[in-house]
């Protein structure tokens, strides 16, 4: 089995698994516990009559990187989705068991939606910055939170442009309009501009995928730095990538069209791409299918 998912990883140096484990000991030794860490539960779920992702259940880990993989329809971006209650806006979808954020169940009643995404927040497959400056998208979030204050808005828009390592580029043209910034540009605006509301948890829908070479390394970068203090959720079709930075990688599979979706295996990264416990995970893993 090692021999045949060598090559599903060549591109991941020993140095580049050896900075990640350090980078996880750095996490642990400085990141408060349980800010941030989720917790699935049997969780189902259902589009009107049709069950798409079935008895879900596994442990998301404070300030580390967790990737989702599987093929396309596999159910990936839905389940992504339930940590931040986004499908609560299409109207026809039910999940079912239990979603807790450090140890709250976030679909139990009197759970608001919109103050949960302040905390889960969610940076989308294509750049979708707002139709205004670089500093309003940035302080559009602090805004609705009922902060005014310049030199506080000013404060928070340099602190998240800075996390998402785009603050050296734009500093000398804040009210430049979003939409004439590059597209890996537009990319770590959104980042920004989900940090901005100071969450604990940062969900990515494949979030380099539209981008070039050159781009998706920045974004890679600064997944790197955010996960000291965010938990950070991504769904990716790249292997390598899924490889080169995440610490914790869940593989799903929808082996038919009339069955759902389910969880085949979770673990920690360099385990699932090098040793994983179920065939249908290095199967994928190593191009043999999706």
């Amino acid at each position: 089995m090692v021999t045949g998912l060598r090559s599903a990883v060549m591109a991941v140096s020993a140095a580049a698994w050896s900075s990640a484990e350090e980078g996880a000991r750095v996490v642990e030794e400085t990141s408060p516990q349980g800010s941030g860490r989720f917790e699935l539960r049997s969780v189902s779920v259902a589009y009107g009559p049709e069950t798409v992702i079935e008895d879900v259940t596994m442990n998301i880990p404070p300030q580390a990187v967790t990737a989702l993989i599987g093929p396309s329809g596999c159910g990936k971006s839905t389940l992504l989705r339930c940590l931040n209650r986004m499908n609560d806006e299409l109207g026809n979808v039910r999940v079912s068991g239990t979603i807790a954020l450090d140890g709250q169940d976030i679909m139990a009643r009197g759970v608001d939606p919109v103050d949960l995404r302040m905390r889960v927040g969610q940076v989308f497959q294509r750049p979708n910055p707002f139709p205004m400056s670089i500093y309003d998208n940035v302080a559009y979030g602090p805004r609705t939170q009922g902060i005014r204050r310049r030199d506080e808005l000013d404060a928070i828009v340099e602190d998240s442009l800075r996390r998402a390592a785009l603050w050296d580029e734009v500093k000398g043209s804040l009210k430049k309009h979003a939409f004439d910034l590059s597209g890996g540009q537009q990319q770590r605006l959104c980042i920004a501009r989900a940090l901005a509301t100071h969450p604990e948890v940062l969900l990515m829908d494949e979030p380099a995928s539209a981008l070039d070479p050159i781009s998706t390394q920045q974004i890679e970068d600064t997944v790197a730095e955010l996960k000291r203090s965010v938990t950070i959720v991504i769904v990716t079709h790249n292997m390598q990538q899924a490889a080169r930075i995440s610490d914790q990688t869940a593989f799903m599979l929808r082996e038919r069209l009339d069955m759902p979706a389910r969880l085949i295996e979770v673990g920690e990264t360099r385990k699932v791409f090098t040793n994983p416990d179920d065939p249908r995970t290095e199967a994928y893993i190593t191009g043999r299918f999706g």
